[in-house]
């Protein structure tokens, strides 16, 4: 790995290990290190810092820390080992419950889907103008070896993790760490959901010609076209999203769980209904 690309797997790195908001913070660490489980930011099998040091890095307490890694092994996302040697690894889940992504796809109305695809087209977008605008072809080399990861992924958990791992990779590409945040961010809120479109072997195929063609942009320097083309593949899974959402019967319903730290505190009264 070159020196450029190393730094955009630092960048990565280094947002999920980023200080936590200071509300509801076991689930924040639950959901921050959960999802970067699921998008396989972090790799099965691979050794978490120790708990003071992983503590001070999401800036929290070490009581903090190991209620939310207690949860994460009751999730199956963590194991523990005990002894020389030991400490808790990270381990990798398997496909998500289609149920129980659709309990919480039903905690989202039509309205708020649309601005948060609308917010993660901006950040797509932006992250690949500047990546066209900053990086060397050499630089593109981790993006290349997601694409070709989804290519051969044959469960829906997988390729939505190499779907929300290209969009932070191309974050990182854009040598900025907000970018980079944000996108890490935004996965948390709808990186597991994609598991109900990404199943369909066509959408696959028209998922990963798409990464295909905004890699060749930013190779090209091509920034508005890249930034074009990040947007629409954003969009198109942001309305199927929708569509499968409109669809689903009104008596299936759950509360959507805070899950961002860029989450804002529950409006008061009753959510709009769907759009």
């Amino acid at each position: 790995m070159n020196r450029h690309a190393k730094s955009n797997a630092d960048s990565v790195r280094r947002a999920v290990f980023t200080p936590v908001d200071n509300r509801a913070r076991v689930d924040t660490v639950v959901h921050r290190l959960g999802d970067a489980i699921e998008l396989g930011l972090l790799a099965d099998g691979e050794q978490l810092p120790g708990e003071m040091e992983l503590a001070g890095q999401l800036g929290v307490s070490t009581v903090t820390l190991r209620e939310a890694l207690m949860a994460l092994r009751q999730q199956g996302l963590v194991t523990t080992r005990r002894g020389r040697g030991g400490g808790s690894f990270v381990s990798l889940p398997e496909e998500p419950g289609e149920e129980r992504l659709r309990v919480r796809l039903a905690g989202w109305s039509t309205e708020e889907l649309r601005d948060l695809g609308d917010h993660w087209a901006a950040v797509s977008g932006a992250s690949a103008r500047l990546a066209a605008e900053r990086t060397e072809p050499d630089d593109l080399q981790q993006l290349r070896r997601t694409l070709d990861e989804l290519g051969t992924a044959g469960d829906a958990a997988a390729r939505s993790r190499m779907y929300g791992r290209f969009h932070v990779e191309l974050a990182a590409a854009a040598q900025s760490a907000r970018l980079t945040r944000e996108q890490v961010a935004l996965q948390t809120e709808v990186g597991a959901l994609l598991c109900l479109v990404l199943g369909d072997d066509e959408y696959r195929g028209e998922v990963a010609d798409r990464h295909r063609a905004v890699i060749s942009a930013v190779q090209d320097g091509a920034h508005e076209s890249a930034r074009a083309l990040a947007e629409e593949c954003v969009q198109k899974s942001t309305a199927r999203l929708i569509a499968l959402r409109l669809a689903m019967p009104h008596t299936v319903s759950g509360p959507r769980p805070l899950e961002s730290t860029h989450e804002q505190e529950p409006r008061p009264g009753r959510r709009r209904g769907d759009a």
